[in-house]
C-alpha cells in the first residue's frame, strides 16, 4: 500500500510521526530516504518522543547507530557511509531485534533488510514544506490508510 502527502510545518511532521507510531511493534523497520536536510532526523525525533523517549535524539551519522529506550528500544541508524559495506557492521542484531529500527539512507543496506518494512521518502529541503511518500508491506496497511485522515 502507498500514500502521498504534503507536510507544511513542523507540527504537521509531528502529527505524521504520531500516526506512524501506530505502526511500531517489536521488530518493525522504518526505512527513511531523502536528501540531506529533508527532515529524516526531525521525523525520527518526533517519532521517538511518541514512543516515550525522553532523552535528546540526534543524528547518528558519525556513530552509525544510537540506541534509545522508550516503550520499545529504538535503534536509530544512519547508514549513509555504509554503502556497499553494511555487513561489516553487524547491524542485523538490531535490525532483527525486538525494538523499532529507524534507518536513515536505508537503500544503502537493502540486502540486509527483510521484505516487511515501512518505507518513508521525504523530499523538499527548502522551507518547512515536505512531500512524503509512504509505502509498506501488509503489516503497515492499516497505518498507511490513516495517513490522509
Amino acid at each position: 500500500m502507498e500514500q502521498r502527502l504534503t507536510i507544511h510545518s513542523l507540527e504537521e511532521m509531528n502529527q505524521f510521526a504520531k500516526k506512524i507510531r501506530k505502526a511500531c511493534f517489536p521488530g518493525c523497520i522504518i526505512g527513511l530516504k531523502g536528501e540531506l536536510g529533508s527532515g529524516k532526523t526531525t521525523f525520527t525525533k518526533f517519532l521517538a518522543r511518541h514512543l516515550g523517549v525522553t532523552e535528546t535524539v540526534n543524528s547518528p551519522t558519525f556513530n552509525i547507530l544510537k540506541i534509545y529506550q522508550g516503550v520499545l528500544p529504538i535503534y536509530h541508524m544512519d547508514v549513509y557511509r555504509l554503502e556497499g559495506i553494511g555487513y561489516d557492521y553487524e547491524l542485523d542484531d538490531f535490525i532483527y531485534g525486538e525494538g523499532v529500527s529507524i534507518i536513515e539512507w536505508y537503500p544503502f543496506i537493502t540486502k540486509m533488510l527483510p521484505k516487511e518494512i515501512l518505507e518513508i521518502e521525504i523530499s523538499g529541503a527548502l522551507g518547512e514544506t515536505r512531500e512524503i511518500f509512504v509505502k509498506g508491506s501488509e503489516a503497515y496497511n492499516e497505518t498507511i490508510k490513516t495517513l490522509s485522515d
